[in-house]
């Protein structure tokens, strides 16, 4: 199974083909316009389930299965965390829950990113174990901009997730340190001096175990196309 996260910068139906190249079997699209907006056609193939959700059908969050991949809002949803979503991914084999995430919710007067992430993860604690878990997406976040006096900082979030058995499978794969990643994921303003890693795809850890690779893409290639790059995910069936 390969899963993809990718905040497309808008306009994803004239780039989703560039995704598709990779061929995901899931697909997480930060900043995706409705999907009424989409054309498909023998070049660009229709996915087998899509869900999106916004108040801004220019720039939502787009989640899209290919194959025999089903896709399913759960019933715990609550719309008040907006752009955290858990969706059930399932086909004949295995059921999995998958958050997909997009932390930005202006109107929060608590915090619009990182903050949505730790206030969905306490909300949703039941539900987040150590069995059939992923969260993944763009959490407009890092360890390096953690504010000590907030609760719901970065540091938090991972270190609330790793209780629970669920860890950041670039930081796994990669034996990366938090706040000292060599891959970014994002360029403020598409400049190359300006790296950052915002995006990530926390599993648990029966989902860690089968890790095959972890893959982040290249500055100079995807930048034409957004101000973040994709992170993908293999991991053996």
């Amino acid at each position: 199974m390969k899963i993809i996260t990718w905040n497309c910068n808008m306009a994803f139906r004239k780039k989703m083909n560039l995704v598709l190249t990779h061929k995901p079997d899931i697909l997480v699209v930060p900043e995706c316009e409705h999907i009424s907006k989409f054309k498909f056609d023998t070049k660009t193939p229709e996915p087998s389930d899509m869900l999106w959700f916004g108040d801004n059908q220019n720039k939502g969050l787009g989640i899209f299965s290919y194959g025999n991949y089903k896709l399913k809002l759960r019933r715990n949803h609550n719309p008040e965390l907006k752009l955290i979503i858990p969706v059930s991914v399932s086909n004949d084999e295995f059921n999995l829950t998958l958050f997909a995430i997009w932390a930005n919710n202006p109107a929060d007067p608590d915090g619009q990113y990182v903050e949505q992430v730790w206030k969905a993860i306490k909300h949703y604690n039941r539900y987040l174990t150590d069995q059939k878990t992923i969260l993944i997406g763009d959490f407009n976040s890092n360890t390096i901009w953690d504010r000590k006096y907030r609760e719901g900082n970065h540091s938090n979030v991972v270190k609330k997730l790793e209780k629970k058995g669920i860890i950041s499978s670039y930081h796994f794969y990669h034996k990366q340190i938090q706040g000292k990643e060599q891959h970014p994921t994002f360029y403020l303003y598409k400049h190359k001096d300006k790296p950052y890693h915002l995006d990530y795809c926390f599993v648990s850890s029966d989902i860690a175990e089968k890790i095959e690779a972890v893959e982040i893409g290249e500055h100079e290639y995807w930048m034409k196309y957004s101000d973040h790059v994709p992170l993908s995910m293999t991991f053996r069936n």
